[in-house]
């Protein structure tokens, strides 16, 4: 069972995720956060597998709740959900420590999708919401020196694995795509990673798309 918990200002928006994700037999919605600060207090006391953090909230807002997640010893994985007009705080959010990002009005499929793989580890990255996120930020994505540096490193398969992610693509569809197993693209993954020094799969998008990999 996923045990997820929401977090957003809006009780309406907590009340709609509850009945979506209550629908499916694998998930449990464990708690609601209505601020920042009940966030992070309900996140240590109830260990959700998953949460889904609104970025604008009351006291602590969504990218200092997410950094105080992430910082703790076994964090739960976090996936941002935000209204798109923020571009800068939901990079912000990942660059501190997210999994991955949904839209409030991606719909009950894609909430559900993102849910399960965040907690398998995974990150549901919407190829559109991408391609806008890297195209509207009004700065270069601050990618570190280490990506590229490292960047001549990348073997041909690991370069299809950097093009599927940067196209939104989870691991399952990349080893469907590629005709490989899930344990060979975590392993391409997890060199590509230490490779361009990127702790996230955003990072690793946002260096694709700044290097012309994808179009």
């Amino acid at each position: 069972m996923i045990r997820v918990l929401l977090a957003d200002d809006q009780e309406m928006v907590r009340t709609g995720f509850r009945l979506i994700l209550t629908a499916e037999g694998d998930i449990e919605v464990v708690g609601e956060a209505g601020t920042g600060v009940d966030t992070v207090t309900k996140a240590r006391a109830l260990k959700p597998d998953v949460v889904l953090m609104d970025i604008r909230m009351p006291e602590l807002d969504g990218l200092e709740a997410t950094r105080a997640l992430t910082a703790d010893p076994s964090p739960p994985r976090i996936v941002v959900v935000t209204t798109f007009d923020l571009d800068e705080y939901v990079y912000g959010a990942l660059r501190a420590g997210a999994c991955g990002f949904l839209l409030k009005d991606a719909g009950p499929r894609l909430l559900v999708e993102a849910v399960r793989a965040a907690a398998a580890g995974d990150a549901l990255v919407s190829p559109s919401v991408t391609v806008r996120l890297l195209q509207q930020l009004t700065a270069p994505v601050p990618v570190r020196r280490g990506a590229r540096d490292g960047a001549g490193a990348l073997s041909p398969r690991e370069l299809d694995v950097v093009r599927a992610v940067a196209r939104g693509r989870t691991n399952n569809e990349i080893a469907a795509e590629l005709f490989v197993s899930l344990s060979t693209v975590k392993t391409h993954l997890a060199n590509v990673h230490a490779k361009l020094d990127a702790r996230n799969r955003v990072e690793v998008a946002a260096w694709a798309w700044e290097n012309g990999l994808v179009g």
